[in-house]
């Protein structure tokens, strides 16, 4: 595992949807009713014995210090939350830790203090964090000739998705890059479960609830498939944010994620207790079951795992998306960046003259930041702050419910303010004309509240008690999420970016 370790550590160490006026919810499929199906594919047939239980580490007294060796994301407060402490008590045990920590450098060992709570799962590893994004790790990899070299079935399966089809491995490149996950995890997935790349036959359900998941909103592979991604980033970024407490079993049964467990696995677990009963839950999870798969595929995942969140990381200053002195209204708080639900990365922003309409907006959205636009795509635009060319390194900011007709070109370079599209209600579902921006980096969807707050000159972001509620706060005076435009939801752009 390679280490990375900041200077300022070094010298540390000594080493659910609300629909609402101009609130979105950005998704690429409009998933339409279809007839109900029973036909459910039943889970992978093991070759050797299934697990009836999987290990699970023994309780502890309360308050025992335990060892910890951070991995990649992690942070204080997600920290306190899996082992059911504070984050006070973390630093109280650990004062090496700088008041203003972020993230915590991979490697770095901690003493942490536990509060048992029972039903833990298996502390089992099935892949690491940077091979679940789609991030720097899946920059030498081609799916579709990947797909196109295997003997299975996939390489031949097209879909229609509106004016354009997809084959093969272009399903998986359109699923990796919307939700920004690892298309190599992705294949592995639909080998293991419907075997996809080895087996030329295709499955009797692929054009029903192929992956398991009974829903007539989610019929047909791509559907599927978007559910799975959608469910995956459910479970990783609710692990990141702490938020994810127990998940309950097809049978009832609940879970508990073991406190050591990286987000990538917790995600899977997650995803396959939708699907699965629980022998073929414990195997799927276990090292015979998905983890074997991959392994056949694409080799051991843990012999070149990296940090692709380092330790101290910061977010570069960014203005807000509107020219400076100009005064726009806050319309919706942290929200899910991409899908439904987790990660609640992004934020709303309209101009007053168009809140509660789809009428035409005179000011355009702008830069937050210098970059190049790397990728549009229906009402969207993806700014590269860091220049490679490559959205899944780096920094990156996602723009949606830009008008069509205003997307800058892919390539175009941007200074800070220039004007990057017009606010609509084009692109995913919208009820009013606005501008919707998260961040990424290195593939990860950062969360807008939490140590790497979203921080648009100097007014940070802040959770509400729902998706699109929230604050934004700077030096001590906050604005309020609301679609009504009112006095207290406008905030002006700095007269210098």
């Amino acid at each position: 595992m390679k280490v990375l370790i900041s200077k300022s550590w070094a010298r540390t160490l000594g080493l659910g949807l609300i629909l609402l006026s101009s609130a979105c919810q950005p998704f690429e499929l409009t998933p339409i009713p279809e007839p109900v199906i029973e036909e459910v594919p039943a889970p992978p047939t093991p070759d050797s014995p299934i697990p009836t239980a999987l290990p699970a580490r023994p309780p502890f007294e309360p308050g025992t210090l335990v060892e910890y060796i951070a991995q990649t994301g992690d942070t204080l407060p997600t920290l306190a939350a899996h082992f059911n402490t504070t984050e006070a008590e973390i630093r109280e045990a650990n004062p090496i830790i700088p008041g203003d920590a972020t993230t915590m450098p991979v490697g770095f060992p901690m003493q942490i203090p536990i509060y048992y709570r029972p039903l833990w799962g298996t502390p089992y590893q099935i892949v690491p964090d940077s091979l679940f994004v789609n991030g720097p790790a899946q920059g030498d990899f081609d799916a579709v000739a990947y797909v196109n070299d295997q003997p299975g079935w996939l390489k031949d399966y097209r879909v229609s998705l509106a004016t354009e089809n997809l084959r093969g491995g272009e399903i998986i490149n359109h699923v990796a890059v919307n939700f920004s996950l690892s298309p190599r995890l992705l294949l592995a997935m639909l080998e293991y479960q419907l075997g996809a790349l080895t087996n030329p036959e295709r499955p009797v359900s692929l054009e029903r609830y192929s992956l398991g998941y009974r829903n007539t909103q989610y019929v047909g592979l791509l559907r599927q498939l978007t559910w799975a991604a959608n469910t995956l980033n459910n479970g990783y970024y609710s692990w990141r944010k702490g938020s994810l407490d127990t998940f309950d079993h097809l049978d009832g049964r609940t879970e508990r994620p073991d406190p050591w467990q990286n987000a990538a696995t917790v995600a899977l677990q997650y995803y396959f207790s939708k699907l699965f009963p629980d022998d073929a839950y414990n195997y799927a999870v276990s090292g015979n079951g998905l983890a074997q798969t991959y392994l056949n595929l694409f080799g051991d995942p843990w012999s070149n795992a990296v940090a692709h969140i380092e330790g101290s990381l910061r977010q570069p200053e960014l203005s807000l998306p509107f020219a400076a002195g100009r005064t726009w209204a806050y319309t919706g708080g942290p929200h899910t960046g991409w899908g439904d639900g987790e990660p609640f990365s992004a934020l709303d922003f309209a101009p007053p003259s168009v809140v509660g309409g789809c009428s035409t907006a005179e000011d355009p959205a702008t830069a937050i930041a210098a970059g190049i636009v790397v990728r549009t795509g229906d009402a969207l635009a993806m700014l590269d702050l860091d220049g490679d060319g490559d959205e899944r390194t780096g920094w990156v900011i996602l723009y949606l419910h830009l008008a069509n007709d205003s997307l800058p070109a892919v390539g175009a370079v941007m200074l800070k303010g220039d004007p990057i599209g017009m606010p609509s209600c084009e692109g995913g579902r919208a009820t009013g004309s606005h501008v919707h921006i998260a961040r990424k980096y290195n593939g990860e969807w950062i969360l807008a509240e939490g140590p790497l707050a979203f921080n648009l000159e100097g007014w940070v972001a802040k959770n509400g008690e729902a998706a699109y509620d929230g604050t934004l706060t700077k030096l001590g005076h906050s604005i309020r999420a609301c679609v009504c435009s009112d006095r207290n939801s406008q905030i002006q752009a700095s007269q210098q970016q």
